[in-house]
């Protein structure tokens, strides 16, 4: 199983970006999607998630601006970014609540995506 994140870039204030994660590997099936970023000498900490029913949730740093959103025929979650700020630059994570068809079910991490805002 593995999670594969791009789409981060260089970005300006109040641009916008958008962000994929594919799921890849053999799976029964893939439940919770999310994203989380992490800052340089900061924790990581929690954007946004989206259950396999599609019920969301964000952070309050990002609401309103934020849109996950995911295709279950795809096995891919996307975070659109609007009105980007410099404190959202951060390397951006995904993480996937996975089944697999062999192994157990375990949270998958991709590797990170930067997103760069400037002003």
């Amino acid at each position: 199983v593995q999670l594969q994140a791009f789409g981060g870039g260089l970005v300006q204030v109040g641009g916008s970006l958008r962000l994929s994660c594919a799921v890849s590997g053999r799976i029964f099936s893939t439940n919770i999607m999310a994203w989380y970023r992490q800052a340089p000498g900061k924790q990581r900490e929690f954007v946004a998630v989206i259950t396999s029913g599609l019920s969301t949730n964000y952070a309050d740093s990002v609401k309103g601006r934020f849109t996950i959103s995911r295709d279950n025929a795809k096995n891919t979650v996307y975070l659109q970014m609007n009105s980007l700020k410099p404190e959202d630059t951060a390397a951006y994570y995904c993480n996937a609540d996975i089944v697999p068809y062999a192994g157990n079910r375990g949270i998958f991490w991709g590797q990170g995506t930067q997103v760069t805002v400037s002003s």
